[in-house]
């Protein structure tokens, strides 16, 4: 079967489809990955022929549809109204950035000439319409729980609970949100494909009249599958991303890493552009406060530890696979993202969650929750006066609390229980090829 993948958004919300793709292409269909060509390199070392999907994660519209998407507002956290006029020149950008994504998407889709689509979040809206018109089957496969719930808020709105009823009225307004900020596009891309004309109401009841199929890749060690949910909806475990086979640490960070204990590792991902001077330097105290080896990941932030004194207990390193990386380590410091999230828990590693936008915070509270994070220390708070030493507090207790250890090495015992590509792979070969969604 041709099987098209279509994400958009961060590395993080592009990297666990590599691993999804080579899981159904070791069973025989033929995969390709439609995403921006800023990913391409991450595309070819999973053996992906990379179809172009224009969407820039790095733009103004790209980070506010990512927000929405997850389930809050394009302005910020919250599924308020992003009609306000502070916010018109935010939305006006997310809008753009949509429509891009529409047409880039119709001809992704061209392109690939798929009998199948699986969808993440921010093209499902998208690729529904696609379905429709061409008669392909589509499956959602998320990286974040955006359909209401009684269980907990939209992951933008935060972590606090609004109680049973209040957390569903959120999520819907969210979902309110959602339809707005991609109205346009979608009216759009209908004309463009010969469909009717729909309204976002008419979209909205058809989609709670019909819901497509959606499997989300994280695990139920974070967040159990809702009762209230649609049978439709499961909570499956993650799909992580591709690492070839005989992949193995660089040298130089081998050597580091069997030179002395087991360091800690700080990075924040696509979070804190154009901050990495100051971080890296308030990193490199805390860590030797702690009394603790350290591992900084520049990221999109350019993370690094050459601004303070050097030492051998200290290293900088660009893109390295979690998966090779994190068994060596004693903790981590990161942004909460869902995927180091996972990636952490995987190892068995207790987490300073330092969230910053988007469902960061609601990533940070379910590792508190689940026993395996310190509490959140804010992104702001790094800046604050005294912020090397809340961030050493909050290292020396992950590297030394017994009980965080303990709690994380349960939950990676329960995601070893769980197969998430497995589930994509079993839902797509039971999906008859008729039909849109």
């Amino acid at each position: 079967m041709r099987i098209l993948i279509a994400a958009a958004g961060s590395y993080g919300d592009i990297a666990p489809y590599t691993g999804l793709a080579a899981r159904l292409r070791a069973a025989g269909h033929v995969v390709a990955l439609a995403a921006d060509p800023s990913y391409d390199s991450l595309l070819r070392s999973a053996d992906l022929c990379p179809i172009p999907l224009p969407a820039d994660p790095r733009s103004a519209g790209g980070a506010a549809v990512g927000r929405a998407s997850a389930g809050g507002s394009a302005a910020g956290r919250g599924g308020g109204d992003v009609s306000g006029s502070g916010n018109r020149a935010l939305v006006r950008a997310a809008a753009g950035f949509v429509r891009t994504l529409g047409t880039s998407l119709a001809r992704a889709v061209a392109e690939a000439d798929p009998e199948m689509l699986l969808l993440s979040t921010t093209t499902a809206p998208l690729g529904r319409q696609l379905s429709e018109a061409l008669g392909i089957p589509a499956l959602g496969v998320a990286l974040q729980p955006a359909h209401p719930t009684g269980d907990f808020p939209p992951p933008v709105s935060g972590a606090r609970s609004l109680g049973r009823r209040g957390n569903r009225l959120a999520g819907r307004a969210a979902q309110r949100v959602v339809d707005r900020l991609y109205a346009d596009a979608v009216r759009a891309l209908r004309t463009e494909l010969g469909l009717s004309h729909a309204s976002a109401t008419a979209i909205r009841r058809a989609r709670a009249a019909t819901v497509m199929p959606v499997l989300h890749g994280f695990s139920t060690a974070l967040v159990p599958c809702p009762a209230d949910w649609p049978a439709e909806l499961k909570v499956v475990g993650n799909w992580w991303p591709f690492v070839p086979s005989g992949a193995r640490l660089p040298d130089r960070l081998a050597d580091f890493l069997a030179s002395g204990p087991p360091p800690v590792l700080i990075g924040f991902g696509s979070m804190g552009a154009g901050h990495g001077e100051r971080l890296g330097r308030t990193a490199v105290r805390a860590l030797r406060r702690a009394g603790v080896r350290g591992v900084l990941q520049a990221g999109w932030a350019g993370l690094s530890a050459d601004d303070e004194p050097p030492g051998d207990d200290m290293l900088t390193i660009g893109n390295v696979p979690h998966a090779l990386l994190l068994p060596h380590l004693a903790a981590v410091v990161h942004h909460a993202g869902a995927g180091t999230t996972a990636a952490a828990l995987r190892a068995g590693l207790p987490s300073v969650p330092v969230p910053v936008p988007a469902d960061q915070p609601f990533w940070a509270a379910r590792l508190v929750a689940a026993g395996a994070g310190t509490a959140p220390l804010s992104f702001a708070a790094l800046a604050a006066d005294r912020a090397g030493e809340r961030l050493a507090a909050a290292v020396g207790r992950a590297v030394r609390d017994a009980s965080l250890r303990a709690r994380a090495e349960a939950a990676a015992r329960h995601m070893e229980t769980e197969d998430g590509a497995g589930a994509v792979l079993a839902a797509v070969e039971e999906t008859p090829l008729v039909g849109g969604v």
